[in-house]
């Protein structure tokens, strides 16, 4: 029999629906809630042929953290089809834009740092094998549906990885401190940006394997950012000056 992982919550529930609906397998839901939410997510359920299961809260508060599932909790197939780096830059639409997180073990970084991914157009969000969280219930939680649209590619040495994606053409950008100023650096061809933890960073080898290093800028007290936020800044940034490149724009 194949495993099954919990996911709950509307947004990671609906995500996993219009994405793979062959995979989910139960949908429990608050027997005591009928509102325009529920019954549409019912009928999404319906429609993928997905059996859906009415019980009392207390069952689904032992099946995910209590307060945090939304009265709707999903049993699904925990393997996706797998995706290998060249899968991903292979079917790249434009230019390659890929995440490389390097440390982050806060679930809800993690789950952050996918929806920042999805907003901005990443194809693949890379972590280690080690040293790392994976895509859990929570982090499909905070990524609000990103968890089932980005690909999650992890692999057993980020080193030679970053390797593999600079012979394929990818530039790879470290963002920490001491390195360029991010609104100065050119960022408008195939880039992969790597991250570290708040506060640990990146790790030294990680680093120099990467092309060339950015800062952004800081202009309060705080020293650090956190890795989503800095992930969001750094995204927007390269899909600005993209926008600007395509558009002739200086």
């Amino acid at each position: 029999m194949s495993a099954s992982k919990i996911l709950f919550g509307f947004h990671a529930v609906i995500a996993r629906l219009r994405q793979h609906p062959d995979s989910m397998e139960t949908l429990f839901y608050d027997a005591n809630r009928q509102d325009p939410r529920l019954r549409d997510l019912l009928e999404r359920a319906a429609l993928a042929g997905c059996a859906v299961q009415p019980v009392e809260p207390a069952r689904l508060d032992g099946l995910a953290p209590v307060g945090r599932h939304q009265g709707v909790v999903a049993r699904v197939a925990a393997a996706l089809p797998h995706l290998t780096l060249d899968d991903v830059l292979d079917g790249a639409a434009g230019l390659p834009l890929l995440m490389v997180l390097d440390g982050v073990t806060d679930p809800h970084n993690l789950g952050a740092c996918l929806r920042s991914a999805d907003a901005f157009g990443v194809q693949a969000l890379i972590l280690p094998k080690d040293r790392s969280v994976s895509v859990n219930a929570t982090v499909a939680k905070v990524a609000c549906g990103a968890a089932d649209t980005v690909p999650v590619v992890t692999v057993t040495n980020l080193s030679r990885t970053l390797e593999e994606l600079k012979a394929r053409g990818v530039w790879c950008v470290a963002a920490d401190s001491g390195g360029e100023n991010l609104y100065d650096a050119d960022l408008s061809g195939a880039l992969a940006w790597v991250l570290g933890a708040e506060g640990s960073g990146l790790r030294r080898l990680t680093r120099e394997r990467c092309d060339r290093v950015v800062s952004i800028p800081m202009q309060g007290m705080v020293e650090s950012l956190n890795v989503s936020v800095a992930a969001g800044i750094c995204l927007a940034a390269t899909q600005a000056q993209r926008h600007r490149v395509s558009c002739g724009k200086k």
